[in-house]
């Protein structure tokens, strides 16, 4: 009899075990795997996401420029009124004189909301010049004339000039918080050149600007100093006077187009490497290692080796080029160059391969063209906003 109790027991203390062992089973798989039983649906208990969100991508510009004028350095290139609102017939708060440098704070049809120290009002934007390296940072800036100069006739430096800063023209550009030259264009020329630089650099190119506004005293002290050579050396004088060319061509001995506004000088180089900059809330490309293509002559060479076509072309017509002949010096990169500003709206010199000219810009401001009087020095560049 005690033998069978204690079998019983036996049994009974396995069975326990072995239901305990079942239940605890049972609990944890419960508990691995977060199992409700009844909820009631969208009553669930979520898990907070501990994943940090992904920011929001950034926008590429790229309407009629790589970046929006806004926060843009402008100037004005002639004396211009300063307007309470976007009207001809608006009450005039100041006349801002030529070469005034403001911040671009909203774009309105052909004006422009602009901010100049205590003063915030409008002014019409056909007479303004833009800093082109706020709104197209893609493009190589390298104004050689404000650090050392390139001039040279038939191949000889001209005294005073080669190698010499002419004047300043680079400053600390906050927008794109680095050092930057400043590169001043009519607004409107802006927008041709932003399509030449897109067609080049999905040829895996970039422009090369080496200028734009030049002030007319630098013209005119390289005109001077030219002029100087010339008549002691033969060589130099027939290389700016060989028929059927003339000095003019080469130097504006007046107030040219570089200082209208409305001129470029450009060059071309193979990009190597790019890298991605951000400016506000836009994205665009910078060009950090790059290969200046060989081109018919040095950047500047003023004399017959430089021209761009047999013979002087009438360069105030837009379409008058077309009819002209390629200069046998004209090679592959030149010609590329001038394929992608024709292409753009802008005409070539037919004695610069590098100059070009936007002449509806030219047509725009016939009537109050700029002097060029003025130096360009200060920078007000600030980061883009919607």
């Amino acid at each position: 009899m005690a033998r069978i109790m204690r079998r019983k027991f036996i049994v009974f203390v396995i069975l326990v075990l072995v239901l305990i062992f079942m239940l605890t089973a049972f609990l944890n798989r419960i508990d691995e795997n977060e199992v409700s039983v009844n909820v009631p649906p969208g009553t669930e208990e979520t898990t907070p996401n501990l994943e940090p969100t992904p920011p929001s991508p950034l926008q590429r510009y790229n309407v009629d420029l790589e970046f929006p004028v806004t926060g843009a350095t402008g100037y004005t290139s002639i004396d211009l009124d300063l307007k309470t609102s976007g009207n001809t017939d608006s009450r005039t708060i100041e006349t801002l004189i030529a070469g005034t440098a403001f911040e671009i704070m909203e774009e309105q049809g052909d004006w422009w909301l602009i901010k100049k120290d205590a003063s915030t009002g409008w002014v019409q934007h056909t007479y303004c010049l833009i800093n082109l390296p706020d709104v197209i940072p893609s493009i190589i800036y390298d104004n050689t004339n404000t650090y050392s100069s390139r001039y040279m006739s038939s191949g000889k430096s001209i005294p005073n000039i080669t190698g010499k800063s002419l004047y300043s023209g680079k400053t600390f550009n906050q927008r794109l918080g680095k050092e930057e030259f400043i590169v001043p264009v009519l607004y409107s020329m802006s927008k041709k050149i932003f399509l030449a630089q897109q067609e080049a650099l999905a040829d895996g190119n970039s422009l090369i600007i080496h200028e734009g506004y030049r002030p007319y005293p630098v013209q005119q002290s390289v005109v001077s100093e030219l002029t100087k050579l010339a008549n002691k050396d033969r060589e130099v004088k027939a290389g700016i006077s060989a028929e059927p060319w003339g000095v003019n061509w080469f130097i504006a001995t007046n107030v040219s187009n570089h200082q209208m506004g409305y001129a470029i000088d450009a060059s071309l180089a193979k990009i190597h490497a790019k890298t991605e900059i951000v400016i506000g809330e836009y994205a665009g490309i910078e060009i950090t290692d790059y290969t200046e293509y060989k081109m018919p002559t040095k950047i500047h060479e003023l004399s017959v080796a430089a021209v761009t076509f047999t013979a002087p072309v009438k360069s105030t017509i837009p379409m008058a080029w077309k009819n002209s002949v390629i200069a046998e010096t004209m090679n592959e990169p030149a010609i590329m160059l001038q394929e992608y500003s024709t292409n753009a709206g802008l005409s070539p010199l037919a004695s610069e391969w590098w100059h070009f000219n936007d002449l509806d810009a030219m047509k725009a401001t016939m009537e109050k063209s700029s002097v060029g009087s003025y130096f360009l020095i200060d920078n007000y560049s600030t980061n883009p906003s919607n």
